[in-house]
């Protein structure tokens, strides 16, 4: 069965960093390209950053430009965002999510994903 787990979500202050990660189950992630998204309560579900296969390309939401860094191990099947100098508003459900073809242009479209994990809350508070 294809699953993919996100972690490292939690309670952090502004102005500081934690680190998500997304693993594979059931299959490897060698061949797709992975979305973050996050879904803030009453809003909908938004992109947030993007990366191919090969983590060549990347892409991000102007809101996290700057501040978020997507990277992928794909020897150990993780991806990973990278959350700095974070604000209240980053607080969200954070998903990631694969997809079997990469368009930089359209990554951030949750349309394009196949395969969803279950979300990270991630909570930015003082």
């Amino acid at each position: 069965q294809l699953q993919l787990v996100e972690s490292g979500g939690g309670l952090v202050q502004p102005g500081g960093s934690l680190r998500l990660s997304c693993a594979a189950s059931g299959f490897t992630l060698d061949y797709y390209a992975i979305g973050w998204f996050r879904q803030a309560p009453g809003k909908e579900r938004e992109g947030v950053s993007c990366i191919s296969s090969s983590g060549g390309r990347t892409n991000y939401a102007d809101s996290v430009k700057g501040r978020f860094t997507i990277s992928r191990d794909n020897a150990k099947n993780l991806v990973y965002l990278r959350m700095n100098s974070l604000k209240p508003e980053d607080t969200a459900v954070y998903y990631c999510a694969a997809a079997k073809l990469w368009d930089g242009n359209t990554c951030l479209n949750r349309a394009r994903y196949d395969y969803w994990g279950q979300g990270t809350q991630v909570t930015v508070s003082s």
